[in-house]
C-alpha cells in the first residue's frame, strides 16, 4: 500500500468543471471580464514548445544532451467549441477582419487590432466559491496576442445546436520578443 497512496490534499488540488474562455482576468482578486461564449467538449490547451538540439550534428556528443537543449519558441494553443455566437466573436473567429454594427467583412491583411489576450479560466481546489471571507480558487491561463487561425467554421446539425470552431493561438511581439505569448495561474482557495 505504499507506492498506491492518494495524498491527503488530492481532492483540495482538483481541476474542477469545464472553464470559461474570457477577455480579461485579474489573477489578484479573481475577477472575470466578459466570457466570450458558452463552449461545448471543454476547452483544450497546449504549450507546443519548439526544441533546438545544438549537440545532434557533433561528434561524440549524444543527441538530448541538456546542456544543449534550447527552445526556440512557444505555440500556446486553445481549442474547443462555441455554441453561442455574437457579431464580436464571430469578428474574432474569422481572423482579420472588421465588425460593423453585426457586420463581419473579413480582409485579407492581418492588423494589430486583430491579435486579442485570452483568458482560459477554471474552478480550482475544493475551496470554489465567494461570498464573505471566501475567495475562490482558479487555474487561468492567459493566453497573449491570440488568433484564431483555424478561421471561421460553423457546424449545424439537425435539430441541435450551431457550434463554432476556435483554435486560438498566442503570438510573439516584436516591440518585447522576449516575452513568451502565454501565463500559467494557480491560485487555491480560502476561507477565512
Amino acid at each position: 500500500m505504499e507506492y498506491t497512496k492518494v495524498s491527503a490534499t488530492a481532492f483540495e488540488q482538483l481541476q474542477m468543471n469545464a472553464g470559461i474562455l474570457v477577455d480579461e482576468f485579474t489573477p489578484n482578486t479573481g475577477t472575470i471580464g466578459n466570457i466570450l461564449g458558452a463552449t461545448t467538449g471543454g476547452i483544450s490547451f497546449s504549450t507546443n514548445p519548439e526544441y533546438e538540439d545544438f549537440g545532434e550534428d557533433v561528434d561524440n556528443v549524444p543527441a538530448n544532451t541538456m546542456q544543449l537543449k534550447r527552445i526556440k519558441s512557444y505555440d500556446p494553443t486553445a481549442s474547443g467549441n462555441f455554441v453561442t455566437v455574437t457579431a464580436s466573436l464571430a469578428k474574432m473567429l474569422s481572423g482579420a477582419g472588421v465588425n460593423t454594427d453585426g457586420h463581419i467583412v473579413p480582409s485579407m491583411a492581418l492588423s494589430v487590432a486583430d491579435f486579442d489576450d485570452v483568458w482560459i479560466v477554471g474552478d480550482y481546489s475544493d475551496k470554489n466559491e465567494t461570498g464573505a471571507g471566501k475567495t475562490a480558487g482558479y487555474v487561468a491561463i492567459h493566453i497573449k496576442n491570440a488568433l484564431n487561425t483555424a478561421g471561421f467554421q460553423w457546424t449545424t446539425t439537425k435539430d441541435g445546436k450551431g457550434q463554432f470552431a476556435f483554435e486560438f493561438h498566442g503570438h510573439y511581439d516584436i516591440d518585447d520578443i522576449e516575452d513568451v505569448p502565454y501565463e500559467i495561474y494557480v491560485k487555491a482557495g480560502t476561507t477565512t
